[in-house]
């Protein structure tokens, strides 16, 4: 992998990346090289670029220094692409089979080169469709625990973790998430986009003061605690599946921030899939979100108990107490990110894709009653078990 700052920025082409990628000698002299612009993200440029004979490929992705889904009219710093790439090389030494691998990666002009994953598929696009990838929730957990260990001062030294906290201070991305998760969808504001059908429920979490008094602790917990490197935006959309692989992508929202984050993005959007499947289908999702949860905190407990550089790490019930806070937070979470993907900015293809309005309607009313509720007993709720209830009867109100 070799990095580059020697370059001016210009936004790439499917022909221009080509160029870039034979200068680059990403590919043997005399390759004949296919290109085809696949990104259909908010905020970047995709390229997949493949030797026609050996079918062999790569990745090209670039930071526009805009977000792609408003246009010019919304600036962002083309910093993210390095911190993307910074995320992905720091997650590479702690669960190498559970990222892609980065090849190139160029500052100024904001692009890295990372592994062809088209032999997998977007979790969301299979889990929409009906599949299940049995391995998915074990390698998230994994995932999870292995990466946010060890960032944090429970198992860096605090000298290191404080350098990396400066290393990924992310204040551009840091913003999306702040109101499109945590303030637009609980206000009257532009940015929301909802059906008219809707309006009485959103009206209701608009005037709903005890709701968005919770709402407002969850948002300062994300923006003051620096528990460790986060993905920043796991959705099932920022990861491929396969049967036998899993790969998480995209973590150019990566910052130091509350240990429960990723796990509640996660889970809720594992949740969104359940509500838009018939009820009877949905208990691989409630396998899943389970399954997920009992692997991180399993594993979690593992590295602390084997690798915690932590003081107190030998104190009885410290590491309880973390994992409830972590526990408990994702919850709150979760419920956030419910709301935020049926009425904010960015939605999402398992609500927005049902064929039947008016079980599109009542499914992302479903799913704001579910979000509302999560908010509210997140203290409440002690083990993940007891969501299909939750499921069931926010179903029924």
């Amino acid at each position: 992998m070799a990095i580059s700052h020697q370059s001016i920025y210009e936004r790439l082409t499917e022909s221009t990346a080509v160029a870039l990628a034979t200068r680059l000698r990403l590919f043997e002299e005399g390759t004949v090289l296919q290109c085809k612009e696949i990104g259909d993200g908010n905020l970047n440029l995709v390229f997949h670029i493949i030797d026609i004979n050996s079918e062999k490929g790569i990745i090209m992705k670039q930071a526009l220094p805009y977000a792609k889904v408003v246009g010019e009219s919304w600036p962002l710093s083309l910093k993210r692409a390095t911190i993307e790439a910074n995320a992905l090389l720091t997650a590479v030494d702690y669960v190498p089979t559970l990222v892609p691998k980065v090849y190139y990666t160029d500052e100024l002009l904001a692009f890295t080169v990372m592994e062809d994953l088209s032999r997998l598929q977007i979790a969301r696009t299979g889990l929409i469709e009906g599949k299940n990838f049995p391995l998915l929730s074990e390698h998230i957990g994994t995932y999870l625990a292995k990466t946010l260990f060890y960032s944090s001062d429970f198992g860096l030294e605090p000298l290191k973790k404080k350098v990396l906290v400066q290393k990924f201070i992310n204040p551009d991305l840091c913003k999306i998430t702040e109101d499109l998760v945590f303030t637009d969808p609980f206000f009257d504001i532009d940015t929301n986009s909802f059906e008219e059908e809707l309006r009485h429920d959103v009206e209701q979490i608009w005037a709903d003061q005890p709701l968005k008094l919770e709402v407002a602790k969850l948002k300062q917990k994300f923006l003051t605690k620096a528990d460790a490197l986060l993905h920043g935006d796991l959705h099932t959309g920022s990861i491929f599946a396969s049967e036998t692989e899993t790969k998480v992508i995209d973590p150019e929202f990566a910052f130091y921030g509350p240990l429960g984050f990723d796990l509640g993005q996660f889970i809720a959007n594992l949740l969104v899939n359940a509500i838009s499947r018939n009820s009877e289908n949905r208990e691989p999702l409630y396998h899943h979100i389970e399954k997920t949860w009992d692997v991180f905190s399993a594993t979690f407990s593992q590295a602390w108990k084997k690798d915690a550089v932590e003081q107190y790490r030998d104190t009885e019930g410290y590491l309880d107490y973390v994992l409830e806070q972590a526990f408990e937070d994702a919850i709150g979470f979760a419920g956030c990110e419910l709301i935020r993907r049926t009425i904010g900015l960015a939605h999402v293809a398992d609500l927005d894709g049902m064929d039947s309005f008016e079980e599109r309607i009542s499914a992302k009313q479903h799913a704001l009653r579910l979000g509302k509720a999560l908010i509210r007993d997140r203290k409440s709720i002690k083990v993940l078990g007891v969501l299909q209830n939750y499921v069931n009867n926010t179903a029924k109100e």
